[in-house]
């Protein structure tokens, strides 16, 4: 088995959208904590070659990977052996317009960052993943491969609120000043954590760990609660870069199923969100697997795709209000109070609108990636998947170890479960960022693990 990494800068050198606030809102960057990058992982064995990529962006699209794979395929890659993975990151711009549907009318040029960004930015990020790619592809050395996990509570929080009367909202940490008995109004938060750390190391000869993975579960959103005009890579970053400094080594990390994960608890007064502590935080555990990985040689590494086809919901009425909306306004006003956000009732329609027009095209086509490499699985998930999802397969999951990268390839939106559908909240909203049937995610669970048993029971 032979690695290739490369990390290449994307902060662009110009001001830009930051993708992440769902509102429409113009919010260019006034100023940088750290640096994002495009950051690639080359795996190749027995004449296969896989291509990984992580990127410090809110969201790619379908029309970027796509360009991506082009690429990459003139490099001998298989279109399906490349997953690109955005670490959903709030604090950063996004790949591709991901907030009104492609069909959506186009809007005055001076209001395109109301789709979620600006061509010249995607451009610019596409411009230097190929180049990471190229750079990977060009330093494949030998190696052989150790993987290892632990736990680590206290660092990610399900962000569903249960209230009276069943509803849910999204807890924020609050101050002991101004809620003396806290937040009281919460019942009980729905749902679990994935509070697993998991590690896969690829060791050179010189017996010098040469590149990780690095795997957890949570929305980068620290940055974004508290430093909501400056650009960031939030905890990824600040746990690659003390990794890298501990192991003199290369990193990427994957974010996995967090649709309903935030980084701040409901509960402990006057706690503030630290994307560089949760940094040291993780690194922690991370320094503890990584000295007691047992690495082994292994020319294992498969890989599938498989696109499945998703309905989408329907609300007739709900879709009537919002198109005789933007029949009268079909552009949205600017705040005159606030020359930064749309008109919100322009936004909300026109999000609505955007589920009628992919609904037009026919179901959504959802495309899952399985890797294996050794006795490590790699899943790749496109959309804001629930973390009861990805607990489910990792339960059941025949592999050693299971890691997961959520908003992988294309824009989907959240992936709730059924319950939480029912009782509604941010992520059950029916919109553009949530408009899949109930049955979405358990078709997509199922159909995981099928992949994952058919893709071990090979090479044993």
């Amino acid at each position: 088995m032979k690695t290739g990494f490369a990390a290449v800068k994307i902060t662009p050198d110009f001001p830009t959208q930051l993708g992440g606030a769902g509102t429409g809102e113009k919010r260019f960057f006034q100023s940088i904590i750290d640096d994002i990058y495009a950051r690639v992982l080359i795996i190749e064995s027995s004449e296969k070659k896989v291509c990984l990529i992580s990127l410090d962006v809110t969201i790619v699209t379908e029309e970027y990977t796509q360009k991506i794979r082009e690429y990459a395929e003139k490099l001998g890659f298989s279109k399906d052996a490349v997953m690109v993975h955005a670490l959903q990151n709030h604090s950063a711009p996004s790949l591709g317009h991901f907030m009104l549907d492609p069909d959506f009318p186009q809007l005055p040029a001076e209001l395109e960052y109301v789709r979620g960004g600006e061509t010249r930015t995607y451009q610019f990020i596409f411009e230097k993943t190929c180049e990471a790619i190229r750079i990977a592809n060009d330093s494949l050395k030998p190696v052989s491969i150790g993987a290892g996990s632990g736990v680590y509570d206290g660092l990610a929080f399900n962000r569903r609120a249960v209230m009276k009367g069943d509803k849910v909202r999204m807890p924020w940490f609050f101050s002991s000043l101004q809620y003396p008995f806290g937040p009281a109004d919460i019942k009980y938060i729905e749902g679990p954590v994935d509070p697993e750390i998991g590690v896969l190391c690829f060791r050179a000869l010189d017996m010098k760990i040469d590149s990780a993975i690095l795997h957890f579960t949570c929305h980068p959103v620290n940055v974004f609660a508290t430093a909501y005009y400056a650009l960031s890579s939030d905890w990824p970053g600040a746990w690659i870069e003390e990794v890298e400094k501990l192991f003199n080594t290369d990193c990427l990390v994957f974010n996995g199923c967090c649709g309903n994960i935030n980084p701040w608890p409901a509960f402990q007064p006057d706690f503030y969100p630290d994307h560089k502590k949760m940094g040291k935080n993780l690194t922690e555990i991370t320094k503890e697997i990584i000295v007691r990985i047992n690495f082994f040689d292994s020319d294992v590494l498969e890989f599938m795709s498989k696109k499945i086809e998703i309905p989408l919901r329907s609300e007739p009425q709900i879709i009537a209000k919002a198109k005789e909306y933007l029949e009268k306004n079909p552009v949205p006003e600017i705040l005159k109070d606030n020359p930064n956000n749309i008109d919100p009732e322009w936004f909300e329609a026109a999000s609505i609108m955007s589920v009628e027009y992919a609904r037009r095209r026919g179901d959504l086509i959802y495309e899952i990636q399985v890797f294996r490499i050794g006795d490590i699985a790699i899943v790749g998930l496109p959309g804001e998947m629930f973390v009861e999802g990805q607990l489910e397969i990792k339960v059941h999951s025949p592999a050693q170890y299971t890691f997961f990268a959520h908003a992988t390839n294309q824009y989907v939106g959240y992936i709730p479960t059924k319950k939480a559908l029912q009782r509604g909240g941010h992520e059950a909203k029916f919109g553009y960022w949530s408009k899949l049937v109930p049955e979405a995610l358990d078709t997509i669970v199922d159909n995981t693990l099928l992949m994952l048993k058919e893709l071990f029971r090979q090479n044993k």
